[in-house]
């Protein structure tokens, strides 16, 4: 290994390491402000286990490290999302999925996914594409015969995502927090028998 190759593999282990270690500050700071909303950048770097001094090196301020961790969860939010958007899988289980992805970002970076603003344009562009994959998944849906051909999808959309929301609030699995979902979402809590 040359002297030019040994200096671009530190380099690129030196960002690797700080790379890991602003998520592991991010990761603590979900953990401690989820907890305590008021904690301060001294316990976050105790949870954390690094010096204050270096969660105050990559980030400025606590508004700062919380807008990187509102930043991280959003990407995360997006990634769980397009990982389990697809136009040939079945809608059913393309629904299943995304559910339970968007539910483990839900409940795992709770804190910072509260947060978002619609002052960041990451967020509120993020957000945009989510909408929008979400209207052509309940669409593609409709089509195909999971949700009735008369169904409003507007409605069917926000009843969605506050099921999401409640269901980010319970204990238990993604997975079966989203079995739960979608069969409330298709099937309702009724029995259908008209009284």
């Amino acid at each position: 290994m040359t002297e030019g190759e040994m200096a671009s593999h530190g380099g690129r282990a030196r960002r690797a390491d700080a790379e890991r270690t602003v998520l592991t500050i991010l990761e603590a700071a979900e953990r401690v402000l989820s907890r305590n909303p008021a904690a301060t950048m001294e316990q976050i770097a105790e949870a954390a286990g690094v010096a204050r001094t270096t969660v105050h090196r990559r980030f400025a301020s606590r508004e700062a490290l919380v807008g990187a961790m509102t930043a991280w969860a959003t990407r995360q939010f997006d990634a769980a999302v397009e990982s389990a958007h697809s136009s040939t899988a079945p809608p059913l289980v393309v629904l299943h999925q995304v559910t339970a992805n968007v539910l483990r970002v839900k409940i795992d970076w709770g804190f910072a996914m509260s947060r978002t603003s619609t002052g960041d344009s990451e967020v509120n562009q993020v957000h945009a594409s989510v909408l929008d994959r979400c209207d052509q998944m309940f669409r593609r849906a409709r089509e195909t015969g999971v949700l009735r051909p008369d169904a409003d999808l507007l409605w069917t959309r926000r009843v969605y995502y506050a099921l999401i929301h409640e269901a980010a609030q319970s204990e238990g699995d993604p997975d079966t927090l989203a079995i739960q979902v979608i069969d409330t979402l298709l099937r309702g809590v009724g029995t259908g028998a008209d009284r």
